[in-house]
């Protein structure tokens, strides 16, 4: 039988029981790499074509597994490659809890996840082609790209912190410091 986003779908309704898919414990045998791409914009496209169902762009981000840098879609019994331009997910919003003694970040992804930053989700700025490009690990190694205006309300919460003796200019959730740039480079 030939893999195909179809049987892909088929597989996972199959073995699916409520939460996630433990797809870390998955080690079916590579069944080769699949037209499937997810675009920087968070656009899941089969065969050149958008995927406009999200219920079933859900059902895929589901059973997405990382190893090292490449990025497959697995099932008990096949797993095949697919090609991400950036990060597999979009951060689309997030939301601020202050109770007073701590900042808690929960950040919403367009595929229906959520994540709050912490020590073992953290948010991580690169550059790429001059712009800041800022993250957030949704789960095991997959981040979600925060989106530009997700990303001005980060700054916009942003604090200066003396750091290992260093200014650094970042963000404050569940206890856990997020550097978004050096102070130096913003003065």
């Amino acid at each position: 039988m030939a893999v195909s986003a179809e049987s892909i779908a088929a597989a996972v309704k199959a073995a699916k029981g409520r939460g996630l898919p433990p797809v870390d414990k998955w080690n079916p045998p590579f069944c080769g790499d699949l037209d499937m791409r997810i675009a920087r914009d968070g656009t899941w496209f089969y065969l050149g074509t958008p995927i406009g169902r999200a219920p079933l762009v859900r059902l895929f981000s589901t059973v997405l597994k990382r190893e090292g840098d490449k990025y497959f879609l697995v099932t008990p019994v096949e797993k095949v490659g697919i090609t991400v331009d950036d990060a597999p997910f979009l951060a689309v919003d997030f939301e601020v809890e202050d109770d007073g003694a701590d900042q808690k970040l929960t950040f919403f992804t367009s595929v229906g996840d959520q994540v709050t930053a912490d020590s073992d989700h953290p948010i991580r700025v690169t550059e790429q082609n001059g712009e800041p490009a800022p993250y957030v690990e949704v789960r095991a190694g997959l981040e979600a790209l925060i989106d530009r205006k997700s990303f001005f309300r980060l700054v916009d919460l942003g604090v200066t912190e003396k750091i290992d003796g260093e200014d650094q200019f970042g963000v404050w959730s569940s206890g856990t410091f997020f550097e978004i740039a050096k102070a130096s480079d913003l003065a």
